[in-house]
């Protein structure tokens, strides 16, 4: 895109001041620029005050495959998953564009180190798990992981320098999450700097057509990829690539499934995998009614019981269908630093525009059915989200020690 193209296409769109500071950047910051410029999706500002999200609903509960349950067919389910990853047919996507900001950590989530006397990071924690699978199928299993603009260049050079904790660099492919464009209250989009649009990632919704998008499509189809388990970086004890989750779907005929753990209490803040007009459905914890939150089975057990941990199996040919398909977009209040009138950086405390997300969640309504499928949430759930209390550093390190680690 040249100058001229640019300048008519903000002009029309309302967003010339993108151009204010133009002439005085250098060559290849005016390049940048444009480029950034001829990339920009300009649907979503359309989106602004008619949130796609929607609020229509009619929820109800659905049963989850219990732990006793599972114990029973457990073989079976085994032996269905390891058929499946030895013929090739699972991939992994790793979340992994988290920073650990909120852990006092300046680098990416998945590099901060969880040991105490020794070096554990998560990265390597999740690729141990994911040996256990390689060495019991004995096969390798392509690894997707999915960085961002600010983390790639950090995440990619920290596998290189620990050799991949042991994984097959050939079986690893890195991606970048799309960036989407911030915007003020009306509509307009800042600048983060005089020749640099402000972006932000697209939510981990936007994961499988980030990875297409990056050239990693063919590897599916050229490998007979026909499921792929997507998880976050955040959880360092969850089992992944998990061939006893996997057989059952395939066994009991679910499209997808989704890890579940036991709600510590009512009221936990964790999403639940029900159904909404018979689709599958994640309810957010500040959706459920005190009604539904008290409802109670058949067995005496509370109707919405079992939390998401983000660690769901997808088919390929659906998610393939799912990219011409309208994602619903959450428009989310956030301060957002900017160049100000005066061309200096502002950096407000307080919400100051609009990011555009899409979330992983709403991709399960698209799947037909999904099988809640139920892990224990002290061998398989230890979250890392915070620097202390809850979910945190702390509870995790004890968890890891229940488990037999020595940190």
């Amino acid at each position: 895109m040249n100058y001229e193209n640019a300048y008519k296409l903000l002009e029309e769109k309302g967003q010339l001041h993108l151009l204010k500071y133009y002439d005085t950047l250098s060559e290849a910051e005016q390049a940048a620029l444009l480029n950034q410029i001829s990339e920009i999706d300009f649907s979503l500002i359309d989106m602004i005050g008619h949130n796609s999200s929607g609020s229509d609903s009619d929820i109800a509960p659905v049963a989850a495959l219990q732990m006793d349950s599972i114990a029973e067919k457990y073989d079976i389910y085994k032996n269905a998953g390891l058929e499946a990853i030895k013929a090739g047919n699972l991939a992994l996507v790793l979340l992994a564009g988290g920073q650990g900001t909120r852990l006092g950590f300046s680098g990416p989530k998945g590099t901060f180190n969880v040991g105490v006397t020794k070096d554990m990071f998560i990265f390597q924690l999740l690729i141990e798990h994911t040996l256990d699978i390689v060495k019991m199928a004995d096969t390798w299993i392509h690894f997707f992981i999915m960085t961002n603009e600010k983390n790639h260049d950090d995440t990619t050079s920290f596998f290189k320098e620990h050799d991949y904790f042991g994984y097959n660099p050939e079986y690893v492919h890195f991606f970048k999450q799309e960036m989407v464009p911030s915007v003020d209250f009306n509509g307009k989009i800042y600048l983060e700097e005089k020749g640099k649009v402000a972006m932000s990632p697209n939510g981990n919704g936007g994961w499988f057509s980030s990875l297409c998008k990056a050239g990693h499509l063919d590897k599916l189809t050229k490998y007979g990829i026909k499921y792929i388990n997507v998880f976050s970086v955040d959880n360092v004890l969850q089992r992944i690539a998990d061939p006893v989750f996997l057989g059952a779907v395939l066994t009991e005929g679910f499209l997808s499934g989704g890890k579940v753990v036991k709600k510590a209490y009512p009221d936990e803040k964790v999403g639940v995998l029900c159904t909404n007009h018979g689709k599958p459905y994640i309810v957010e914890y500040y959706e459920l009614t005190d009604a539904m939150r008290d409802e109670r089975d058949a067995n005496g057990d509370y109707a919405y019981n079992y939390g998401v941990t983000l660690n769901y199996i997808f088919p390929v040919d659906r998610l393939m269908k799912i990219m011409n398909e309208s994602m619903p977009l959450h428009i989310v209040k956030k301060a957002i630093p900017y160049v100000g009138e005066d061309g200096e950086i502002v950096k407000p405390s307080e919400p100051n525009g609009y990011k555009f997300e899409t979330l992983a969640l709403d991709m399960i309504a698209y799947m037909g059915t999904c099988l809640p499928f139920e892990v224990d949430r002290e061998k398989e759930f230890a979250p890392i989200k915070n620097a202390t209390g809850n979910d945190s550093i702390d509870s995790a390190r004890e968890l890891l020690k229940k488990n037999g680690y020595t940190l």
